[in-house]
């Protein structure tokens, strides 16, 4: 039986290099590339048509366009890094916004940073053609509330896409978009005044 330090070069007996193959520099150059070319261009093809809406939809989210930025860059490399695994997925793009939100939610948690609205530039067009009181009003709700409104409302998805992108059920999803849209109810009439 192996020691535990036998990884760390002790002399153990433990034949752990075994089943190494050296590869030459040869070997390596002449190793047939197509494989990663469809890879590559297949996650291509996907991040081009799905980028801007995932910043937009995590900037509106999070409520930082560079906060949204960060978490749609992040859920985008490691899903290049897992693309044979997330290309299979029935949504993908749930997958890179659910990796996003989880990424910006434990840099909050690691920073106990307050976000106190929503910076909003003209490199984001679409948030920023956003009604301020609405934008105002969803960064009240809270982060999980959030999620599921620009879920449904921005991204357009169904209760069963927003399911499975938050890994949460499907009542989960009903019952946060229902206390989510009636709390942004109450928010925008005290903001535009009652009726």
């Amino acid at each position: 039986m192996c020691e535990k330090f036998c990884t760390l070069g002790t002399k153990c007996g433990h034949q752990a290099f075994e089943s190494v193959t050296i590869v030459t520099t040869a070997d390596a150059e002449s190793a047939d590339t197509a494989p990663w070319d469809a890879v590559a261009a297949d996650f291509d093809t996907f991040f081009s048509r799905h980028y801007a809406e995932l910043v937009r939809a995590l900037s509106l989210a999070l409520g930082d366009v560079e906060f949204g930025r960060d978490a749609a860059s992040e859920g985008f490399t490691k899903a290049l890094q897992r693309w044979n695994s997330v290309s299979q997925y029935s949504n993908p793009t749930g997958w890179v916004y659910r990796v996003g939100l989880n990424w910006a939610h434990s840099r909050w948690r690691r920073s106990r940073r307050e976000r106190t609205g929503l910076v909003v530039d003209a490199a984001a067009p679409a948030v920023a053609g956003r009604d301020a009181s609405l934008i105002a009003a969803l960064q009240q709700l809270s982060f999980d509330h959030r999620s599921v409104i620009v879920g449904r409302y921005y991204l357009d998805w169904s209760e069963a896409q927003i399911a499975s992108a938050l890994d949460i059920a499907p009542g989960t999803v009903k019952s946060r978009l229902s206390r989510a849209l009636t709390q942004l109810e109450e928010l925008l009439e005290d903001t535009h005044g009652r009726s």
